[in-house]
């Protein structure tokens, strides 16, 4: 009941929130609905960093605005983000079908805000954070680092991970997570073999759903975002 009444005080919260809006854009004949967090005073001529982000579960709407509230709007606002959270479309989620809006929707992104660099941040959580990966390995170009929370590579063909070499690569998973902890605990080593930047944690006493990255724990993949603009630590 508490964590309720917490998450229903932080949506209501203009501050947390700040300049949140909903909207919607057609690509390759799926509807994408998806909501862009934009910083304080924002000024369409200057440029900003910016995150993509996608939620666990069926990554739904209300799980949008879950991740938002609880992972996002308080840093972004803080530190001048622009984050858009994607909603999964009909075709899929998008480490399946709903990957067919990429790279589409990261051109009109590009074409609606200034984005520093004309790169991103790539994150999510679970179905999210499989999602991150697979849609920064297939379109590399776009993306300065990849954050899963828990998440990793699906498929990590050589190619796969080849296209990951020049990004950050942050992997959060939590101690209890068995299943996931095994997966990435082994391919986090298999990417530092093969000399990419990768930073691997795991949250003590946390499950899947680790709530020591929400809040004011969600300072860390902001420190980690900004550090990948400026070139990261192994």
């Amino acid at each position: 009941m508490i964590r309720i009444l917490i998450l229903g005080m932080m949506l209501a919260s203009p501050f947390v929130l700040g300049e949140t809006t909903l909207k919607h854009d057609d690509f390759a004949g799926v509807t994408l609905y998806y909501k862009v967090i934009t910083p304080k005073d924002y000024d369409a001529a200057k440029e900003y960093p910016a995150v993509i982000a996608f939620p666990g579960g069926a990554q739904t709407m209300p799980m949008v605005d879950g991740m938002i509230a609880r992972n996002l709007a308080l840093q972004a606002q803080k530190r001048g983000y622009i984050v858009v959270v994607c909603a999964a479309t009909a075709a899929g989620l998008f480490y399946e079908g709903g990957a067919v809006v990429f790279p589409a929707f990261l051109d009109k992104l590009l074409a609606d805000y200034k984005i520093r660099g004309r790169k991103f941040h790539i994150a999510g959580i679970s179905n999210g954070g499989l999602s991150s990966f697979h849609i920064a390995a297939s379109y590399p170009k776009y993306f300065w680092s990849v954050t899963g929370f828990p998440g990793y590579l699906l498929d990590p063909t050589a190619e796969r991970v080849a296209a990951l070499r020049d990004m950050c690569v942050n992997m959060h998973v939590g101690e209890l997570d068995s299943g996931w902890l095994d997966t990435m605990q082994k391919q986090s080593m298999m990417f530092r073999a093969k000399g990419m930047k990768v930073r691997f944690t795991i949250e003590r006493g946390q499950g899947h759903v680790m709530t020591t990255l929400e809040g004011a724990g969600a300072a860390r993949l902001f420190d980690q975002f900004d550090e990948a603009a400026k070139g990261c630590g192994k």
